[in-house]
């Protein structure tokens, strides 16, 4: 395949922003992909693809470029020329791998390259590209598990998107995507893995409201809260609300909805999004204090506390994640999902039911948390059953769910 100097370009300045400037992926490949009108849809799949994949496998692609720490521009030539080299091997593509006689790339050794490369591959955290304390953490926590997960969770995700009922139907959003491109997802009734990838977000059904993007695993967090229309629910976590749109849908615009998060800027996203689907019921209301949260109490017939986490479930669409994630950040984050779990629960009325929901493949961060809560609580909260998705099994990202009964 014949590499062009503007689109490498795109791409190293893409990873600098990444990298040095700690920009989040998604974002940076959206300006990226924004900043050049010529550009054909090959040209930004070329740079969408090779950013992300880079990223995916940042730790295997600097140890075959011999590159300890990328600080310079150069380097990051090195580091993209070097994936050029080993991409074909390592995503077992059928195509060449000679790159062009460009100054960027003259300190590239091809047959060091490939030595170093193959010894990568012997260590699995160099092998998986993870950073040393994730696989450490992986390891304690899941056992011989982890060794599987870890290598599903460096595939690409599956482009999944979810039917809203309240403004279509899956034959007519199957419809739109021709019915050879839809493969059904068994047990979540309104999901659809797109078999060709494209980007739906510019299509008129999209903007319409007829569906949205959401991995099959999530879908399954806001079915499993057992909702019924005309209850009153609370997501409490929402952020910028795809679970939060799909209640709405389950309550099919009868009964109530409040969503509520720390961050007013993602409330003001998920009105937007709200008013797309044709959401009638929504309220939203910004976490400012815990007085808050007391002022609710025993309001909610179901309340999803879909928590904030370390995000090792969604590590295929987010590869970047697991370069920003500190030790500490776990350490405090389990704090803060035990300190929602044991307030915000009390705005579930008695007989009322509740689910604790994480994107993380950690047991601490997820049945741990439960059983905790289970044990200070045992006289008012009972567990009704719990679930997980897992990437090498079931092809979801993944999360974990369980729902509770208050007694």
């Amino acid at each position: 395949m014949k590499l062009y100097k503007g689109l490498v370009a795109a791409t190293v300045d893409a990873l600098q922003q990444i990298f040095i400037k700690g920009r989040q992926a998604d974002k940076v490949v959206e300006q990226v992909l924004k900043s050049n009108k010529k550009w054909g849809a090959r040209d930004r799949a070329f740079i969408a693809e090779n950013t992300y994949e880079i990223v995916r496998w940042w730790r295997l692609v600097k140890y075959a470029a011999a590159i300890k720490k990328a600080s310079e521009e150069s380097d990051f030539w090195d580091i993209v020329g070097t994936w050029q080299l080993i991409k074909p091997t390592h995503l077992h593509l059928e195509s060449d791998h000679i790159l062009p006689e460009w100054p960027e790339f003259e300190n590239i050794n091809a047959e060091s390259v490939t030595e170093r490369y193959r010894e990568g591959l012997e260590t699995r955290k160099i092998a998986e590209s993870i950073p040393d304390w994730i696989d450490v953490t992986g390891e304690l926590e899941l056992g011989k598990k982890w060794d599987i997960e870890l290598a599903a969770l460096n595939q690409q995700a599956p482009l999944t998107i979810r039917v809203n009922s309240l403004k279509s139907n899956n034959a007519d959003v199957a419809a739109l995507f021709g019915e050879d491109n839809c493969a059904v997802v068994p047990h979540v009734p309104s999901a659809f893995i797109l078999k060709k990838r494209q980007n739906v977000l510019n299509q008129e059904g999209f903007k319409q409201g007829f569906f949205e993007v959401q991995d099959a695993g999530s879908q399954l967090i806001a079915l499993y809260l057992d909702i019924r229309p005309g209850m009153s629910v609370i997501d409490a976590c929402a952020g910028a609300g795809g679970k939060t749109l799909h209640i709405a849908a389950l309550l099919q615009n009868e009964g109530s909805i409040l969503a509520m998060d720390i961050e007013d800027n993602k409330l003001t996203e998920l009105k937007r999004r709200a008013s797309r689907n044709g959401v009638k019921n929504l309220e939203t209301m910004l976490i400012e204090s815990d007085e808050v949260i007391s002022q609710l109490s025993e309001t909610a017939d179901r309340l999803l506390l879909d928590v904030p986490c370390s995000g090792l479930g969604v590590l295929r669409r987010h590869p970047d994640t697991k370069w920003k994630l500190k030790p500490e950040f776990l350490e405090n984050i389990r704090k803060v999902q035990w300190h929602i779990l044991s307030t915000y629960s009390n705005m579930v009325k008695k007989g009322g039911k509740m689910v604790y929901a994480t994107c993380s493949v950690l047991p601490s961060e997820s049945e741990q948390q439960v059983k905790r809560f289970l044990k200070a609580e045992k006289k008012t909260w009972k567990l009704v059953s719990e679930h997980r998705t897992s990437v090498s099994k079931d092809g979801f990202d993944g999360f974990y769910m369980a729902l509770l009964e208050r007694k």
